[in-house]
């Protein structure tokens, strides 16, 4: 199973923590948040890493070389950082079928394989984790806006009036289908091409899409005081194991 970790991000919300290194290398809890990444994706089981860096990547490229804990590491290179549909098509050609897709700025502890598991079983093209959160944190994300049944009929990126508080957690399954659907994206008001509105094609064409609820939790590390929340939700979870 290959998995495609999204590493370029300049993390300028981060400042001073990114002044002189890449976002994915911040340590939370003593270790980089691309460190916490990959050990996550090896406990369920990935053998390929395909890690997308761009700002600062030579600090990322000497620290891991060509493999992580024996598991072999393919650099690509996104040279502006114009949004995810754009860092995903960089690691196109790479990959081979089915895969995983990792934001490297994320904190998870929560179940991550039944992503896998349901991606696997149920054949989707796409299937996500998702998480409710304080309805004035949903524009931060890419929000999902259902019907009366549950169902999605649409994902929208950082809205300014938020449909749900339902968000897109970085974790994600896609089949080689969502690279179509990235090269069809039109730049966002942002200038980005972004991942939501390649799945909210992907749901307009009729394709299948799971979304998983979390269990457990996580921290997108955007500002300093995500990084402080992260190592005391670490320390908590870490206390409670050793009880």
């Amino acid at each position: 199973m290959q998995a495609v970790v999204l590493a370029a991000g300049k993390g300028t919300r981060l400042r001073p923590l990114t002044e002189d290194k890449p976002k994915a290398l911040v340590e939370v809890d003593g270790k980089p948040l691309v460190e916490d990444v990959f050990d996550n994706l090896l406990a369920i089981g990935v053998d390929e890493l395909i890690v997308v860096v761009g700002y600062r990547k030579e600090q990322l490229i000497e620290r891991y070389g060509d493999a992580y804990e024996g598991v072999p590491i393919t650099y690509a290179h996104q040279r502006e950082q114009l949004g995810l549909a754009h860092a995903i098509l960089r690691a196109e050609p790479h990959v081979d079928d089915d895969f995983v897709l990792m934001l490297g700025d994320n904190v998870f502890r929560g179940n991550l394989g039944d992503v896998v598991n349901r991606q696997r079983e149920q054949r989707a093209d796409a299937a996500f984790l998702v998480e409710a959160v304080p309805d004035e944190e949903a524009s931060r994300y890419g929000v999902l806006d259902t019907n009366e049944y549950g169902e999605i009929v649409e994902v929208v990126e950082k809205p300014d009036d938020p449909p749900s508080s339902l968000v897109m957690t970085g974790f994600y399954t896609f089949t080689p289908a969502i690279f179509h659907a990235c090269h069809l994206v039109q730049p966002s008001d942002r200038g980005e091409y972004e991942l939501p509105d390649a799945i909210d094609l992907l749901i307009q064409s009729g394709r299948t899409i799971d979304a998983i609820p979390m269990d457990g939790w996580r921290i997108d590390v955007g500002y300093p005081e995500d990084r402080e929340e992260a190592e005391r939700r670490l320390r908590e979870t870490d206390a409670l194991r050793s009880e």
